[in-house]
């Protein structure tokens, strides 16, 4: 018995030593053809390759060479990987010599020049993919002989166009997978292409393409022409009813209502014909399958109510985005959206919708985003709306919501951006509003609220975005006010602050440096603010969200109620290109702008500010907007100092004289002006106090009368006499 354990275990030990040495001489691949290792070398000398990333290909072993896979035991070049190495160069046409080359990926480099016409050559290939790189020129004619290609991907060479060869869908019977988006194609498409029976990818988003969109014969699983000039009206895509799953045509010219046939599309799960001139409204007997997760109608013209049902659902599968926002949809909100119970961005912005925000909205625990804003709502904001508590926005402006904030919204604690702003909303700011500390955007601008701010709104500490503006909050700038690390821009205006402007923290703060940051500048006129949410389903129940913030960095404390100077400080903001200060009663020395090197507004009119007016007063090379009317500034400046942009800028600041090439500043005249205004004031001051002397003695007069004209004074004086 013990022998035979012995010889078991002898020869498991001689399996397990020799099994390694025996796999790998089976898996040892072959070394490189010697021709196919010289065109290789060749193309590798010719490019740069400025991460090294070939210093691999040396040696025999194809195993050693990156991105290299070879036929055993020819050793041929079967596949040739280089994607995303930072490559750049003009192909050499020594790579057409790799003659068993099936699958060539050159994307994500920086490649120039054109296609090479000698890939024709390449009649093994299957593959090619040479996207997001700088190819120029067209595709050349020489593909007509691939006569295996299986997949195509040009994308994203910005520069390569043309018109699409009429023998593009013809040249290749096992054409699977053509990509050519985002390049520079124009013209018709070939009618090859609509009875291509292989084709079942075809993207051609964002090129030039023209003509009236047609049918496709075949059964296509992707269809995106997004981003044209195609014409029409919209196909039933009859061919593809059991297997089209995206079907993107948005940004083209596509008229008319949505065919019912569509509903027919079994399989469809991405549907997105925004910014076209569809109308009419949407028929009740079309909807879709519970495989819809994206529906995008947006920009269009489709009016008439809401559709009630807009496609099945489950527990698991339905709608995750419905966006029917900038429409002409009229009516209430219809409950059978609050079933949508997948649901995680809802849009319907832009359009005449009625009546009250569904309570029962709260349902709807996984949206993300919400957008109901430029609608004619009302009633108030409901509390079950705390129960999308994974909500990132809230944007329900510009309706005519009223009522107040309620504290309980402190639930929403993922909340990145509220805007309730342009509604009738009244009361204060709730103290448990502090505890949402994911805020990034709170507008609450245009509505009736009041009262002082409280500090909790430090809590904020995310803070880019901040408008108060054009409610009745009262008291004095709180010391706060410039606390926020990541500000970007504060507007207080229009309310009824009082008191000094601020300058805690202004000297450790410095507002946010968009341009180090990356984000977009913005392009709208000064204090106008833009927000762009993105939301996009990337997978099959999954949402992507983010936002950009078009909005100059700049502070608004216009139409206030405040004194004192303006804090030297604010001065030393270099980011800051929009500082509004106008309808106060600040006053002092006109700051000089040196140090304000972004600035491309400022408005400091209606105000107290005196003092000398030096050519330094538009020194910052960006500004577009300037305006110190209506203040006390004195001296004379010329056009030449560069004022001549900004007509109007000086106005109503009597002792201030701009000289143009026509006219001169008179000195005299100047000085026979203060010279009048002072023997004025001591005219109107003697005369001033003695009517205020008058003034007095007749109402001290006509008191005492009005006293013992009363009997029950007259008797209470003289009980106390007695």
């Amino acid at each position: 018995m013990n022998i035979l354990k012995i010889a078991d275990f002898t020869l498991f030990f001689l399996f397990f030593v020799s099994s390694p040495a025996s796999l790998l001489a089976q898996s040892q691949l072959p070394d490189i053809d010697p021709q196919d290792k010289a065109s290789l070398l060749i193309f590798r000398v010719s490019i740069h390759d400025i991460n090294r990333s070939l210093s691999t290909w040396y040696g025999s072993s194809c195993s050693n060479w990156t991105g290299l896979a070879c036929h055993n035991p020819t050793g041929k070049v079967l596949s040739l990987t280089l994607s995303g190495l930072n490559l750049s160069g003009e192909l050499h046409p020594s790579l057409c010599k790799l003659s068993s080359l099936q699958s060539l990926d050159l994307s994500r480099n920086n490649f120039s020049g054109n296609v090479p016409s000698c890939f024709g050559s390449l009649r093994n290939l299957r593959a090619l993919n040479l996207s997001r790189n700088g190819f120029v020129g067209s595709i050349p004619d020489t593909f007509v002989s691939l006569k295996e290609l299986r997949e195509v991907v040009l994308s994203e060479n910005r520069d390569l166009g043309g018109v699409i060869p009429h023998w593009f869908g013809g040249f290749s019977m096992n054409l699977e997978r053509i990509d050519l988006s985002f390049c520079s194609f124009l013209g018709e498409l070939p009618e090859s292409l609509l009875y291509l029976k292989s084709l079942n990818y075809l993207n051609l988003e964002s090129n030039n393409l023209t003509g009236t969109l047609r049918d496709f014969q075949q059964p296509l699983v992707v269809l995106n022409l997004a981003s044209n000039r195609f014409s029409g009206t919209l196909p039933c895509f009859y061919s593809s009813r059991p297997s089209l799953s995206v079907l993107n045509l948005a940004e083209n010219l596509l008229v008319g209502g949505l065919p019912s046939c569509l509903g027919s599309l079994v399989e469809l799960s991405h549907l997105n014909l925004s910014f076209n001139g569809f109308n009419y409204e949407i028929s009740p007997r079309l909807m879709f399958s519970e495989k819809l997760v994206m529906l995008d109608l947006s920009h269009n013209g489709f009016s008439g109510r809401l559709p009630s049902r807009i496609s099945e659902t489950t527990e698991k599968l339905g709608l995750v985005l419905l966006d029917l926002s900038h429409n002409r949809f009229s009516g209430d909100i219809p409950l059978r959206i609050t079933e949508l119970k997948s649901l995680q961005a809802l849009r319907l912005s832009h359009n005449l919708l009625t009546g009250d925000i569904p309570a029962k909205i709260g349902n709807l625990t996984y949206l993300q985003v919400i957008d109901l804003s430029h609608n004619a709502l009302t009633g108030s904001i409901p509390l079950n709306i705390v129960g999308c508590f994974q909500l990132l926005a809230l944007m329900i402006s510009n309706n005519n919501l009223s009522g107040e904030i309620q504290p309980e919204l402190d639930a929403l604690d993922s909340l990145k951006i509220l805007d309730i702003s342009n509604n009738h909303i009244s009361g204060e700011i709730p103290l448990t509003l502090a505890g949402l500390k994911s805020l990034e955007i709170v507008d609450i601008s245009s509505n009736n609220l009041s009262g002082n701010l409280n500090e909790a709104i430090t809590k904020w500490s995310n803070l880019k975005y901040l408008s108060l503006a054009r409610n009745k909050f009262s008291g004095t700038l709180p010391s706060w006010l410039f606390k926020f690390d990541k500000i970007q821009m504060i507007d207080y205006s229009s309310n009824r602050f009082s008191w000094f402007i601020p300058d805690d923290n202004l000297n450790s703060t410095r507002f946010k440096d968009l341009q180090a940051a990356g984000e977009e500048r913005s392009v709208e006129p000064p204090g106008k603010v833009e927000i762009k949410i993105s939301a996009a389903v990337v997978a099959k129940d999954e949402l992507s969200f983010s936002y950009n913030l078009l909005s100059m960095v700049g502070i608004d404390l216009s139409d206030n109620l405040l004194h004192g100077e303006i804090p030297e400080a604010l001065f030393r903001q270099k980011n800051i290109e929009y500082l509004n200060l106008s309808y106060n009663f600040l006053e002092g020395q006109l700051p000089r702008l040196e140090k304000l090197p972004r600035l491309k507004a400022l408005d400091l009119s209606h105000n107290s500010l005196s003092g000398q007016v030096t050519g330094n007063i538009s020194a910052p090379p960006g500004l577009t907007l300037l305006n110190l009317s209506h203040n006390c500034l004195s001296g004379i400046i010329t056009e030449k100092e560069g004022l001549g942009k900004f007509p109007g800028a000086l106005a109503g600041n009597p002792e201030l004289c701009v000289e143009s090439p026509g006219s001169k500043c008179d000195t005299a005249n100047i000085d026979a002006s203060q010279e009048e205004i002072y023997q004025n004031e001591l005219v109107e001051g003697p005369i001033s106090i003695w009517i205020f002397c008058l003034s007095a003695f007749i109402s001290f007069d006509f008191g005492v009368l009005g006293i013992f004209c009363s009997a029950r004074a007259r008797s209470y004086i003289l009980q106390t006499k007695a």
